[in-house]
């Protein structure tokens, strides 16, 4: 394992080299102390850009670049807006395309109104967002999931300034948590909705969201969803509050030769349809899978094993997308950063709700916010199963769930015991690694 992530510093993102060009291209346009913070957030929109189009995943499922959600958490201040020029630029032929769509919608109802009573009013005509307002409503959401899906099972990518503007889209907060799963798991609406016309509308629903939210705003908008799988099914994205330098952050200026180097990554994006299996990502998943069993065990914390489960699906698909990208060719610099992208996700999980995981508490303290602890790193060399006991009654956990560990690190061959001494002494293999 690369990465620890029990530190309030963030994993270092990898340099980003040969097959990672469309990034590097984006984060030219961004101010340097948003580099790492903006990555998780561009493969969302990048990935609305590719329907019709499946990958195998390691489980054997085939999955759509639908579903893909992320939060970019960082304070007031702390240049989130910056992900809202990128989407931009990214969606501008998304906003010429619903441009054009609002014209056929206006014009509707434009001759709506012309129409007297007894008169038989224009059937409205077939339309359909691709990048639907941030403050869209419920009913006009699930609306525009049902034109999407009509039209050619297109993706419809939403992003939004604050995260309390996914109440509005999720139609109230108690509807929240069973939304974001249904749009994660690419499932149907789950209920029929009423209109005009009748009872109608039940739409898969294909849709990629970002969000940009400050600490304490997500603390409260997730703090009742943490335990029901919403948590895991958001990437979040942590920006921990900057030095006072006294620097005013330099962005791009997007220049005409930039959008021009996009745009010859987008349509790459836009073509790609079928089925295709990624070989090396694939393998690479199932060793990042071991690793977080190996992470989870070292911790001994079930929440960061069931959170990795998902952050390896979300940072798979980023790895889809970068291999279409790179003309479906995969690079030694695509996988490090799809592997920076669970850490990330991971520790910026614990870093924002790392107390409320542990204990339910609302205060937001450096030391409560560090992550999952490595115990077998906190104990000498050779150790006892009574200072075991002792580490993990001083870091909140059970006594009874002492012998389990034990026997799992012997498992794992971290540790071999001595019934001589009744001493237990980790091997070479993991004093090395």
């Amino acid at each position: 394992m690369k990465y620890d992530i029990s530190k309030t510093s963030a994993p270092k993102m990898p340099t980003l080299g040969k097959g990672t060009e469309c990034i590097q291209i984006l984060l030219s346009q961004a101010s340097k102390d948003m580099y790492e913070p903006l990555v998780p957030m561009l493969f969302p929109v990048l990935g609305a850009h590719m329907s019709g189009s499946e990958f195998q995943y390691p489980d054997l499922t085939w999955k759509e670049m639908c579903g893909q959600m992320a939060n970019l958490v960082a304070e007031s201040g702390g240049n989130k807006g910056q992900l809202s020029n990128l989407v931009e630029a990214i969606c501008r032929d998304f906003r010429q395309h619903d441009e054009e769509e609002l014209k056929k919608l206006v014009e509707w109802q434009r001759q709506i109104k012309t129409k007297s009573a007894n008169k038989e009013k224009p059937i409205r005509p077939d339309v359909a967002f691709w990048f639907p307002p941030s403050d869209v409503t419920s009913a006009a959401f699930l609306q525009n999931a049902m034109a999407c899906e009509a039209l050619g099972a297109r993706t419809q990518y939403l992003n939004m300034p604050e995260v309390e503007m996914a109440d509005r889209m999720c139609g109230g907060h108690k509807q929240i948590s069973q939304m974001l799963r249904n749009i994660y798991d690419r499932q149907r609406a789950g209920a029929l909705r009423a209109t005009a016309d009748g009872v109608t509308g039940n739409p898969i629903l294909r849709a990629n969201l970002t969000i940009s939210s400050t600490p304490f705003a997500t603390r409260k908008f997730y703090r009742n969803d943490l335990f029901n799988g919403t948590f895991g099914r958001m990437v979040f994205s942590y920006k921990p509050r900057s030095s006072r330098d006294g620097r005013i952050p330099r962005q791009g200026k997007y220049p005409k030769e930039f959008y021009e180097k996009l745009d010859e990554y987008l349509v790459r994006l836009d073509i790609c349809k079928g089925r295709f299996l990624i070989t090396p990502l694939n393998k690479l998943t199932d060793a990042l899978a071991a690793d977080m069993a190996t992470l989870a065990d070292l911790t001994d914390d079930d929440t960061l094993w069931d959170a990795s489960k998902r952050a390896l699906v979300s940072a798979w698909k980023a790895g889809c997308v970068l291999w279409v990208l790179n003309n479906q060719i995969w690079t030694r610099s695509m996988a490090e950063i799809v592997e920076w992208l669970v850490y990330h996700d991971i520790w910026s999980k614990m870093q924002i709700f790392g107390d409320l995981l542990r204990e339910g508490d609302a205060s937001t303290t450096e030391a409560q916010r560090r992550g999952p602890k490595n115990m077998l790193d906190d104990l000498p060399d050779s150790f006892s199963q009574a200072q075991l006991e002792a580490l993990r009654m001083q870091l909140g956990k059970s006594r009874e769930g002492t012998r389990d560990q034990l026997r799992h690190w012997t498992f794992r061959k971290f540790i071999t015991y001595n019934a001589e001494t009744t001493l237990y002494t980790k091997t070479d293999s993991y004093l090395k690694k």
